[in-house]
């Protein structure tokens, strides 16, 4: 007999547990991220171009995992082991910065980190969309990014407390980030429960192709890319911010006003895309996006880094959960995991140009064009889906509801 599936503030226990397991995997991120730029530069004496070549390749070529995890997960009919196994491999990476000698040491932690990070993805979304009725995809996706998102709060809040009681001593930092990794790993374990999926009963075997998924997704997956690629590596928001005048010791709070913005806008976003359409929502964050990085081309105060931060925020609250959630209202329910990882992939993959180019152009032209260029591709990717909200409404009659 079928029991109803318990609630957690009125979403599925998956959910919950999800956000749970973000928000400590985030904390022990967070508690690496925000230090990994000033540890190169400042400890190592790494410049820019090599920092940015650093970040590419940990995201990029990591993203490429994406799309295989996903397509696997939804061939084997199985999310929860591979969300695990991800996260154990993100937590496996500590050790190797906390020892660093060098940038190669330094290289090969962060693409451990994004690597385990390309094999739980996928698996999590579709964990999180098949736990979650369509009409609260926006609230879900929204509360997700919201928990992850305040452990990225309490991350760079713990980072700054411990480098004043350790002095600066960026290695045992790292060393301590893997307590709240262990617990992310331990909360999958016990906690998520799996809908069990006969594969027998599929209608067809997932396989790695695009054929699966129509227009609508391939233009929607195409205007994310070539926004990416605008949006390089947050570690130039921090570079330009300590260019600026932010004291070093600050960094993490400047990065923690971010996340706490974030975390606080999630939620509210995602019920407003919920309720107002996401697709709009979505526009508003990448017009928003234009903006703020315009601010950091310009800005010459500190007060102003402030301020943009805290709009940086709040673009990320506009758009990270409810992209998803926008994508999971038009992708087939037989693969969502694929789906997810193939998006997830095109993303990450522009990230490698995007981090290089910010690299080149703030070593060889100044630190505003690597801003006026990523203002630039969100223009392009406002006029875009611009477009793709006219072209979608054509089949609004048909699916009044399938893309809202």
């Amino acid at each position: 007999m079928n029991t109803p599936e318990r609630k957690f503030f009125g979403l599925g226990k998956n959910v919950f547990i999800a956000g749970l397991v973000s928000l400590f995997m985030d904390i022990s991120s967070e508690m690496i991220y925000p230090l990994v730029p000033l540890f190169l530069a400042n400890v190592l004496g790494i410049n820019k171009s090599v920092i940015g070549l650093i970040e590419g390749i940990a995201e990029s070529t990591a993203s490429i995992l994406r799309v295989f995890s996903g397509w696997f997960s939804d061939r084997i009919g199985n999310r929860k082991w591979l969300m695990a196994a991800g996260y154990g491999i993100s937590t496996l990476s500590r050790p190797i910065i906390a020892l660093a000698a060098g940038w190669h040491q330094v290289m090969g932690s962060r693409f451990i980190d994004r690597f385990g990070k390309g094999v739980r993805t996928a698996p999590r979304d579709a964990i999180i969309a098949e736990s979650t009725d369509k009409a609260y995809f926006g609230r879900a996706f929204s509360f997700h990014r919201s928990m992850d998102t305040v452990g990225a709060v309490i991350g760079p809040l713990l980072a700054f407390f411990l480098l004043g009681i350790f002095a600066n001593d960026y290695r045992k930092v790292f060393w301590i980030s893997m307590i709240p990794g262990i617990i992310a790993v331990l909360l999958i374990i016990f906690f998520i429960v799996e809908k069990k999926k006969n594969n027998a009963d599929d209608p067809e075997r997932p396989r790695l192709t695009l054929r699966h998924f129509d227009r609508k997704f391939k233009f929607f997956v195409l205007i994310a890319t070539i926004f990416s690629i605008g949006n390089s590596s947050d570690v130039f928001l921090i570079l330009r911010a300590q260019q600026i005048g932010i004291p070093t010791m600050m960094i993490p709070v400047v990065y923690l006003l971010f996340n706490l913005i974030y975390s606080l806008s999630a939620i509210p976003a995602g019920i407003a895309a919920d309720r107002f359409g996401r697709k709009r929502v979505i526009l508003l964050g990448f017009i928003l996006f234009a903006v703020v990085y315009y601010g950091f081309a310009v800005a010459e105060n500190m007060s102003s880094v402030w301020i943009l931060f805290g709009f940086y925020g709040i673009f990320m609250g506009l758009t990270e959960g409810i992209q998803k959630a926008f994508l999971a209202t038009i992708i087939p329910p037989d693969f969502k995991a694929t789906a997810f990882g193939v998006y997830n992939t095109a993303v990450g993959l522009a990230m490698f140009p995007a981090s290089l180019i910010g690299g080149w152009l703030w070593d060889h032209i100044s630190p505003a064009a690597t801003f006026y260029f990523g203002a630039i591709t969100a223009v392009l990717s406002v006029m875009l889906f611009i477009v793709f909200i006219i072209v979608s409404r054509r089949g609004v009659s048909r699916q009044p509801t399938s893309s809202r």
